[in-house]
């Protein structure tokens, strides 16, 4: 799960909030105990969660701000304008600046 706190007029901080490690110990636990035909389907769970909490935070905020521009359906170019806007729309109490720091991230993240 990812949080996003501070964002809104007043604030322009943001703080991500990540449980990665903890479904990561789960999934360790689960692998410890499991059958030997359930263990490479967990192999692989273990894996996928491991490699996606050891993704940075601005890698994190980046993939929030392009799922939030496809949740408004924003298809054009993630630089423009027209993509901070949506990005408001997606999220109305962000700031202009916190917008615009996201976006900033998202093209420094590239898919």
């Amino acid at each position: 799960m990812t949080v996003f706190a501070g964002l809104n007029k007043k604030h322009n901080f943001v703080l991500t909030i990540r449980d990665a490690d903890v479904v990561a110990a789960a999934l360790r636990q689960a692998l410890a105990e499991a059958e030997p035909e359930e263990r490479p389907g967990l192999e692989r769970a273990v894996a996928l969660v491991e490699s996606t909490a050891a993704a940075a935070e601005t890698q994190v905020r980046a993939r929030w701000v392009r799922s939030r521009l496809a949740a408004v359906g924003f298809r054009g170019d993630i630089t423009s304008v027209a993509a901070v806007k949506a990005l408001r729309e997606a999220e109305p109490e962000l700031s202009l600046l916190a917008a615009v720091q996201l976006q900033r991230e998202a093209t420094n993240h590239p898919e």
